[in-house]
């Protein structure tokens, strides 16, 4: 699948910049514990910070299977589900 930015993602209260960061860094560093294997989230995570044409790069490039365009939701070429939050730099 093609990959597109996901949509607008809001906290239900104001944060910093510097909170968003904290928030999508203890995300990826819990991330690995829920399944799948780190090299897949590594992979996710830079995606997810790159532009669309690096990310399809990476994607495809780690054998990632994409259910959601947006990578809320893919899979490992084992079949385990990784479910990647919509907390983008941006």
């Amino acid at each position: 699948k093609n990959l597109r930015k996901p949509k607008p993602w809001k906290h239900t209260q104001p944060i910093t910049p510097a909170q968003l960061k904290q928030m999508r860094d203890e995300f990826w560093d819990t991330a690995p514990h829920y399944g799948g294997q780190k090299e897949i989230w590594d992979a996710l995570r830079a995606a997810t910070d790159a532009d669309l044409t690096l990310a399809q790069t990476i994607v495809d490039s780690a054998g990632i299977i994409v259910s959601n365009p947006d990578l809320t939701l893919c899979y490992d070429e084992r079949g385990c589900k990784v479910r990647a939050a919509q907390l983008r730099s941006e």
